[in-house]
């Protein structure tokens, strides 16, 4: 069982229930956002080391919240996974300057899947 904490920053409630149940079953710490405001808040108190972060949201978007915790110290290294239904061509620019790990298009990706990039952006050894 592992200790990294996963921010899930994602405004669909069905989609954060499947992935904070692959999640939590691979023995991740998991956090859920609504919204980016809410995201940046959960990310400033909770430093987690990574974020699955999706774009299109209510309140803030994706790479808005981004570009703000970027520009904080604590926000600077966290671990991104794009994770959003935008083809990469659609993408705002921004997202480009701003140091993301991944970019994952949700159609594309079984949750199985998802925790396979997880690991290896972490540099965790899969015990499968």
């Amino acid at each position: 069982m592992n200790t990294y904490k996963v921010l899930i920053v994602e405004d669909d409630a069905s989609l954060i229930d499947m992935y904070r149940f692959k999640l939590e079953q691979s023995g991740f710490h998991v956090s859920v956002a609504f919204d980016g405001r809410e995201g940046l808040e959960k990310a400033k108190i909770i430093k987690p080391d990574l974020i699955l972060l999706d774009i299109r949201m209510p309140i803030m978007a994706g790479d808005e919240m981004l570009e703000k915790m970027r520009a904080t110290d604590w926000g600077s290294n966290i671990h991104i996974v794009i994770l959003t239904n935008i083809s990469k061509d659609e993408a705002p620019m921004s997202l480009r300057l701003l140091n993301v790990d991944r970019y994952i298009v949700k159609a594309h990706y079984t949750p199985h899947q998802l925790i396979n990039v997880i690991n290896e952006v972490l540099n965790i050894q899969s015990k499968q």
